[in-house]
């Protein structure tokens, strides 16, 4: 599909997947093309922020449109971290649910026919052979995690390795970096799984998109650079997108005029849609030209492409 052709979206939701080993049943969005078959997947995991809605499948709303306009199918789940689930917190994973992120984009691979059942306009559309995973921020660590990321789990001390086999390609967005010295006290006192996060084992292709101007203060000491260490610190091949002048919510990826995004710029969250399209699709499809000719209209003085 061209960069140029937009296609009409079908947007359901929520598609529910009942889970009886889960807190709450699984709510699923549901977007994609209204026409079209042989349809890559995108698994797009939200992240938390202060919002009530935005942290859940009613989030991204320019990412989502963009992709489904252009010839994917996007899966959002509603993870138990969601504000609008507001869980009790005595749950061990609480209040981020570390695992259950991850292990909710397995789910939904694992349970597609019934989400076609669900969403009978998609029955027989998808090509499963070509599955991305997608996130930003917290979704960016559980994206990390399924293309091989690992942390120790802080009870036992176990490593917990949550890759999936059957996703391709990713894109981590303002995702967190290393853990150790990289992150607060704050960080470490209340989310130390954090501290053991290995990127040596994440193979899986993915493009790294950072802000330069993304502090994220409250989490790391590092600066803006400690959202890149997904690219310098994993192996395979990996491409780093930097934007300039972003900071975290890179210009309001996370819904369309978002009071709380501090770097508002409709310019940049146009060309992470498209810069994230047109890398998913070369990938997906060995040969595409998307990729390239999307790097080669990025202007100048918004970002920076670099690859290894």
């Amino acid at each position: 599909m061209s960069a140029n052709t937009l296609t009409p979206v079908l947007s359901v939701a929520p598609v529910v997947l009942p889970t009886p080993d889960r807190s709450v049943d699984l709510q699923l969005r549901v977007s994609a093309p209204t026409t079209g078959s042989g349809l890559p997947v995108i698994l797009l995991s939200h992240g938390q922020g202060p919002s009530n809605h935005l942290s859940s499948l009613n989030g991204y709303a320019p990412l989502v449109n963009h992709w489904a306009a252009h010839g994917f199918v996007v899966i959002q789940p509603t993870h138990l971290s969601s504000r609008t689930l507001n869980l009790a917190p005595g749950d061990p994973e609480a209040p981020l649910y570390q695992r259950s992120r991850a292990e909710d984009m397995s789910r939904i691979l694992d349970r597609l026919d019934e989400i076609e059942d669900a969403v009978p306009q998609l029955r027989g559309r998808l090509d499963r052979s070509r599955v991305a995973v997608a996130g930003h921020s917290m979704g960016g660590h559980t994206a990390s995690l399924l293309l091989g990321a690992r942390y120790r789990d802080p009870r036992s001390g176990a490593e917990v390795n949550l890759a999936e086999p059957r996703i391709s390609a990713g894109v981590l967005l303002a995702a967190p970096g290393r853990g150790g010295d990289a992150v607060t006290g704050f960080v470490a006192e209340n989310y130390s799984f954090f501290l053991s996060t290995d990127f040596s084992a994440m193979t899986t292709p993915a493009l790294v998109v950072a802000g330069d101007k993304d502090a994220s203060a409250h989490l790391t000491v590092r600066g803006p650079e400690w959202h890149t260490d997904p690219y310098f610190l994993s192996p395979g091949r990996k491409t780093l997108l930097t934007l300039f002048g972003a900071e975290h919510g890179l210009g309001g990826i996370s819904g369309y005029d978002v009071a709380e995004t501090t770097d508002e710029n409709p310019e940049r969250v146009a060309s992470v849609g498209r810069l994230t399209w047109a890398y998913l699709r070369s990938e997906l499809y060995p040969g595409d030209a998307a990729w390239r000719a999307a790097c080669d209209e990025l202007v100048p003085g918004l970002g920076r492409v670099e690859a290894k």
